[in-house]
């Protein structure tokens, strides 16, 4: 057989539609594949515009290796193209690809080589999206997970993630004598056939071989105004009827094989995903349009197995139950929370010591359950926190400004009646570290479960945007009551902006750049402005400057734009370079440390910047008692809130905290500066390390050890800063210390400066913490501190109380009060139900107060025994989870079983029934109590904080200089 007509290995199926343009670039990732063998059909689904005789033109250049077909009249969809393609193609393998899309260079290659070494009918391998136009070159895998690894299955049962999620028929070549035989062909003449066809592809191939390899490259590209994808037309209600009729059949197909967990799979998929993209556009659509959506999601709802919905996140979940009960006035607001996560969009209703979504259903068990939103944690949020829903009642332009109002959500009366509360309207352009421009809010009044306002902008005369470069403006709402402060944007609702007035508004760079800024609704909802061209020279303009940045107009106006993209681009790469970590690296150590040290400056930080707390704050608080020449700065991450307003503060990592850093004479922290950054010799690094160890850590850690000689010299070298290690006993010498490969000259026995209020004769309980939290000081105070999980990979758990809170208030709540402090890391959720019984302290950034506030401590594996051991009181040891910990987990340096001064309970049953007897307790474990105390804390004396002074500012400096 000539080699024109041998058997090509694969055959490349590229469809097409109106696609003239990207045509060639999608044929061309096919022909430049890797693989030789190769044929490509182009079919053409009968299109209006040029694409059938572009195919002709590329059949014509690459004669025997591409191939132009059309069909007859045009199909619709993507099925019917596809199948006469199959149909068509001689190749071992068949692939397909989309005309604006394209192919990596080994696709084929890889695909086809795993396909004839496993002899599987499917091969897959991994599609990356990417966003066309993004200016970070922003790129994403689909469902990497699935594609960690090479593997063959012998059935899908073996992995239901891979038909639940990876429907796409465009990663994947199909050995061709399995489609005939198999009789697989795409629908037509209805939508979403590539989750049909994959669907019936997966459950009919015997071999089924994953690869790791990015084959697809799906790009995304911002659609042309007016432009909508056929599966993105979601406003159109054959859009849902055909995802719904495919999802009908392949829970057939599934229900024929007894497929029954692969099905429950699926209905967690549909809930979580399938159904979320139609919700999202409700509130954007006719009430007509909702309420046919409605009456087609019931039926099928119901088909869904019950179990699904507890898989399912709390939007999603309640989304669901509310359209089935066709309850339009809760469901529009729980859509404004699904397409805005962290949004709170109800007033919310407490029952029963439960925190509920709406006060409706809740007569219903499966309601009650459903609309449950207690473990949100939004009774205890402070206002700061709350992302409040925000909705737009009113908008028209008029004479003297757009006006606006609306109603902003106060959750379970947060903000009470006689509350002082104002308001602002801030207009921000979408492009950062340009000019935003405010607005007050005159009219402004508590409305029961809302905050309803009204105010005016007068845009066209006070709102002067450049052009151009700040074109699309979004507004927020910015509530302040009292001291509170939280920020809100204006959710469009049911305020018609396609009919809405435009203000006039005049550019700096003229009205050719727009004249108007014109309102409309944002992907989540929100309100926004566009600045766009009414007048005839600013119609003329900006269509000139959007052809220009398209590439179209003429070279004069292409040569200007591409001169205004790279001025922007050049300022936005400018300030990304001034940001980017290795930039500052490179400023700190070749020009910011060589800066004169400054003398007396220390920077102190506490858990990497979270907290003003632990033996850096008793330190400080030390040198500032004694009035010491110091010149104090304290790094912050996040918020600065609690931090002293008599110090320096810095942002972590900004370049304020570099130079504070490079010109220091002392650091002094409890766990580590960014270990990049290095330390010049003429400044002092104290550490005074955040506690003693029960579980391993440093260079005993078996991550560490597996880490490669370059990456365990870059930690080393980040522990070699250390000129001063704090210890509190010969404990720490023989683990810490070596652990973290510190010499015995950087030893400092001086004990935790933390813990020098512990064993003051004259400490006290904290009376004004305890009024701050109410709690009764009469009764027993038991602080609960545990400390935080991680995997087997180092990565941080999700914190759930390992006991029921709310049995614990019933049986103790009137004799004795719970503090729940979570280590920093996690969060706690606590019921009403529990409210002045169980108290979540975890905010409290030092934790010393609430040692002193304790008269027992329950912990597990926390530093925090060594500390509290300090104060002889009776210690409780919830250690539930101990093998796990102690062998799977981390390992530690002692048995704590054997050696806790204090009872080790293995499950709440224990648990309870020590507290039942704190005192007895106590006695028990006395002796050994102190004795732990000896062991672990024999530098502990109570004067750290002035030893570490006066090494730093007293007479051991002098002596040094």
């Amino acid at each position: 057989m000539p080699p024109s007509q041998a058997q090509p290995l694969v055959s490349v199926i590229v469809i097409v539609y109106n696609d003239a343009a990207r045509l060639p670039r999608a044929v061309a990732s096919a022909l430049g594949q890797s693989l030789r063998g190769l044929e490509v059909l182009i079919v053409d689904d009968c299109s209006t515009d040029d694409s059938f005789a572009v195919a002709r033109r590329l059949e014509e250049e690459n004669p025997g290796r591409v191939r132009a077909l059309r069909l007859p009249a045009n199909s619709g969809g993507c099925g019917a193209p596809r199948n006469h393609g199959v149909a068509e193609a001689r190749g071992e393998y068949v692939m397909f690809l989309d005309s604006d899309d394209e192919l990596a260079e080994h696709a084929a290659r890889n695909l086809y080589e795993a396909g004839s070494r496993t002899d599987a009918d499917l091969v897959s391998g991994l599609s990356v999206r990417r966003f066309l136009g993004n200016r970070w070159g922003k790129t994403t895998a689909w469902y990497p997970w699935i594609y960690a690894r090479t593997r063959t299955l012998d059935s899908i049962a073996e992995l239901p993630d891979l038909l639940v999620w990876d429907t796409l028929s465009t990663n994947k070549a199909y050995r061709r004598s399995f489609l005939a035989e198999k009789a697989l062909t795409f629908p037509v003449g209805i939508l979403y056939e590539d989750l049909l066809f994959s669907s019936q592809a997966y459950l009919a191939a015997e071999k089924i071989t994953l690869i790791p390899n990015r084959v697809y490259w799906w790009d995304v590209a911002p659609p042309a105004k007016g432009e909508r994808s056929l599966s993105n037309r979601r406003h159109e209600i054959r859009n849902f009827t055909d995802r719904l009729e495919i999802h009908r059949r392949i829970d057939g197909m599934l229900a024929e094989r007894g497929l029954d967990e692969l099905k429950y799979r699926k209905d967690v998929k549909f809930l979580k995903h399938d159904l979320v993209l139609h919700l999202r556009d409700l509130p954007f659509l006719p009430e007509d349009f909702r309420k046919e959506f409605a009456g087609h999601a019931r039926d099928y709802l119901a088909g869904l197995a019950p179990e699904a919905y507890d898989e399912v996140g709390s939007p999603q979940r309640v989304c669901a139950y509310l359209l089935g009960q066709d309850d339009w006035d809760n469901l529009l607001p729980a859509v404004d929370t699904l397409i805005n996560r962290d949004k709170l969009s109800a007033p919310l209703v407490e029952r029963d010591g439960r925190v509920y979504f709406c006060p409706e259903h809740l007569d219903d068990p499966e309601g009650r359950r459903v609309l449950d939103v207690t473990a949100h944690g939004y009774h205890d949020a402070p206002l700061r926190k709350l992302f409040l829903r925000n909705r737009l009642t009113h908008y028209a332009a008029g004479p003297r400004g757009v006006e606006l109002a609306g109603r902003i959500v106060n959750p379970l009366g947060r903000i009470p009646a006689d509350a002082e509360i104002k308001a602002r309207l801030e207009f921000t352009p979408r492009r950062k570290g340009m000019k935003a421009f405010t607005f007050p809010v005159a009219d402004l009044r508590h409305d029961g479960d809302g905050i309803s306002w009204r105010a005016t902008a007068d845009l066209s005369r006070r709102l002067r945007p450049i052009g151009v470069l700040d074109a699309v403006w979004d507004v927020r709402c910015t509530l302040t009551v009292g001291d509170e402060r939280t920020t809100t944007r204006l959710t469009v609702g049911d305020v018609d902006l396609d009919a809405a007035a435009a203000p006039s508004v005049r550019p700096r760079l003229t009205r050719l750049v727009g004249d108007r800024l014109t309102p409309h609704a944002t992907a989540h909802g929100h309100l926004a402005f566009e600045l766009t061209g009414e007048g005839a020279a600013a119609r003329r303009g900006t269509d000139l400057i959007d052809r220009a940045l398209r590439g179209e107009a003429s070279p004069f106006a292409n040569a200007a734009a591409e001169r205004a993209r790279r001025t922007v681009r050049g300022a936005i790469e400018l300030k990304r370079t001034l940001n980017n970590g290795d930039t500052k690296l490179k400023v700190y150590h070749q020009a910011l440390q060589k800066l004169p040290v400054v003398k007396g400056q220390v920077v102190f930080e506490s858990q990497q910047g979270r907290q003003f707390s632990d033996s850096p704050r008793a330190v400080y608080e030390e040198l500032v008692r004694r009035g010491a020449p110091m010149k104090a700065v304290w790094s912050y991450a996040g918020s600065a809130e609690g931090f002293p307003s008599d110090a320096a503060l810095v942002r972590r990592w900004s370049w304020q905290y570099l130079r504070a850093l490079a010109q220091a004479e002392f650091w002094v922290d409890n766990q580590g500066y960014p270990h990049r950054l290095r330390k010049r010799p003429e400044t002092t690094y104290i550490q005074t390390w955040h506690g003693s160890a029960l579980k391993k850590m440093g260079f005993d850690l078996a991550s560490l050890k597996r880490q490669t000689p370059v990456q365990q010299a870059e930690y080393l070298a980040g522990l070699d800063r250390f000129d001063h290690f704090v210890v509190r006993s010969e404990h720490d010498v023989r683990t810490l210390a070596p652990a973290y490969r510190i010499p015995e000259d950087r030893v400092l026995r001086t004990g935790y400066p933390r813990n020098d209020v512990l064993l003051r004769e004259d400490a006290v309980k904290d009376r004004q913490l305890a009024g701050e939290f109410g709690i009764d000081l009469a009764k027993p105070v038991v602080l609960y501190a545990p400390t935080f999980r991680s995997d087997a990979r180092g990565k941080v758990r999700a914190f759930e109380l390992p006991f029921d809170v709310e049995e614990f208030a019933e049986r103790f709540g009137d004799r004795m009060t719970l503090l729940v402090r979570c280590h920093y890391l996690n969060r706690v959720v606590l019921p009403p139900s529990v409210r002045g019984r169980v108290i979540d302290v975890s905010d409290v950034q030092d934790v010393t107060p609430l040692y002193q506030l304790a008269d027992a401590l329950v912990t597990d594996y926390s530093s925090l025994m060594f500390d509290y051991a300090l104060l002889d009181r009776p210690m409780l040891f919830f250690a539930y989870d101990w093998e796990e910990y102690a062998e799977d987990v981390r390992g530690t340096y002692f048995d704590l079983l054997q050696e806790a001064p204090g009872p080790v309970l293995r499950d709440a049953g224990e648990l309870f029934a020590a507290l039942e007897d704190l005192d007895a307790v106590g006695k028990e474990y006395a002796d050994t109590r102190r004795e732990f105390a000896a062991a672990y804390g024999e530098y502990d004396r109570g004067d750290a904080a002035a030893r570490i002074a006066d090494l730093m500012f007293g007479a051991d400096r002098e002596a040094q200089a």
